[in-house]
């Protein structure tokens, strides 16, 4: 089967490409389909997450492992496209160049039949011109939130670190 996909990049002006590509092709295939179509050299870190209905970010899978073996992780080359997206769940977070950030939503619109003499992957359509530069992210938290240590509670007062137990000589 082949999957065809809409990938939109995160800005306010329309900028995204439609790419068909086969099932079993992993996502590496996928990354290096995606950077060919929006003109970027392949050669940056890149990540995708999965993701639920609301685009909310979840398990990544990398394309190097950088983790010097202390976390598993799930490689870009080591996973098939079929294994990570279906009718149920269609939505990926794509990340190129960790120091710029490019990121984009990643779509499943539909699965068809391959086509007699078609070469995939096919870039079917594209929209809008890269910028020249990715669009700024806003990574503040609104005034409302209030930060919690994850156990409800306000957060460590890091003004007086003198009422902490550790030796300045850690390193």
């Amino acid at each position: 089967m082949i999957y065809r996909f809409r990938i939109v990049l995160d800005t306010l002006e329309d900028v995204f490409r439609d790419i068909e590509i086969e099932e079993n092709a992993t996502l590496e295939d996928f990354h290096n389909a995606i950077t060919q179509a929006f003109g970027f050299d392949g050669t940056e870190m890149a990540s995708f997450y999965i993701s639920d209905e609301e685009w909310n970010q979840g398990e990544e899978i990398v394309l190097f492992d950088m983790s010097e073996g202390h976390n598993p992780v799930r490689m870009m080359n080591e996973t098939a496209l079929d294994t990570v997206v279906s009718k149920d769940q269609t939505k990926l977070i794509y990340v190129y160049d960790f120091f710029s950030m490019w990121t984009f939503y990643v779509e499943l619109a539909d699965i068809i039949e391959p086509e007699d003499g078609r070469d995939y992957p096919n870039l079917m359509y594209f929209h809008g011109q890269l910028p020249d530069s990715p669009p700024e992210k806003n990574f503040e938290a609104d005034e409302d939130d209030e930060l919690t240590n994850g156990f409800g509670e306000d957060d460590v007062d890091l003004e007086n670190l003198d009422d902490f137990d550790f030796d300045q000589n850690w390193n």
